[in-house]
């Protein structure tokens, strides 16, 4: 065969290839058929029932996910209470945090949290936000929310606090939610290479590789601080050293699939 064959042949097993990364890049809904998307729109389903059975999100609150088919791209539910979440709820988002596709249901306002964090931070493939009671009074006050105890190792890379009003112009009054994209961009700044950033006055945002180790970070966010202001009650906490953490995290977000399958099996029980 021919030099000249040979490159046709080749181009026309790549045409389909290229017309669909094109297709997608014009903002053209992934293919739901897909077995990887059908997958994890199937864990966000299961994330926002978890993240609500274990109070970390109630009536608001959020996750989201990245494409597995577009890395620019990300899904997460419509505008609607986390408990009532279904696969037809989840919206398919470009990298600016519009919606794509002809899905006319209103996004939740915030979605610019995600939509800034995937941009600024490549490793992430899921983001929660919640604003947990217990997590707040850290975002608040002077007092650092620091790991105690090794389910927490996660937060030994620090929690810094996004201030709003450092991110919001020439009008820095506003209504405390990331409703923009200059606010997401601030809040991926203020997050850094940590895995929380705290929310003055708001609650949090936590970051992972995949849903259920940022389900299980979320979840021990709340589990932490709450352990934390008990022990300041008793005095000053041992906290656990940077080695401690690190370790810590490293052997338990490995089990994080015992916690995933228990949590699944609780909040599916709870429907």
């Amino acid at each position: 065969m021919s030099k000249i064959r040979v490159s046709i042949a080749i181009a026309a097993c790549l045409l389909p290839a290229v017309l669909a990364c094109s297709a997608h890049a014009a903002g053209v809904p992934a293919n739901r058929q897909d077995p990887k998307v059908q997958a994890l729109l199937e864990e966000l389903v299961v994330a926002n029932h978890i993240l609500y059975a274990q109070g970390v999100v109630d009536g608001f609150g959020h996750i989201s996910a990245r494409s597995p088919l577009d890395p620019t791209h990300f899904f997460m539910s419509r505008s609607l209470a986390p408990s009532a979440v279904t696969a037809g709820d989840i919206q398919e988002f470009d990298a600016e945090g519009n919606l794509v596709g002809e899905d006319k249901r209103a996004p939740y306002a915030e979605r610019f949290i995600h939509s800034e964090l995937f941009k600024a931070r490549p490793d992430v493939m899921s983001v929660v936000h919640g604003h947990s009671p217990s997590v707040i009074p850290y975002g608040i006050s002077h007092v650092p929310l620091r790991p105690v105890f090794h389910m927490s190792g996660f937060l030994g890379a620090g929690t810094p606090i996004f201030e709003i009003r450092n991110s919001a112009g020439t009008e820095p009054d506003t209504d405390m939610l990331v409703k923009s994209p200059r606010l997401g961009a601030g809040l991926a700044q203020a997050l850094g290479k940590s895995s929380v950033v705290l929310m003055r006055g708001h609650g949090f945002t936590a970051v992972a590789y995949s849903v259920p180790v940022a389900v299980f970070r979320a979840v021990y966010t709340d589990t932490n601080a709450r352990i934390e202001s008990e022990a300041l009650k008793l005095g000053r906490p041992q906290f656990l050293s940077e080695e401690e953490a690190l370790l810590a995290q490293t052997s338990m977000e490995r089990l994080s699939v015992r916690s995933w399958d228990m949590w699944k099996a609780q909040a599916a029980a709870a429907k």
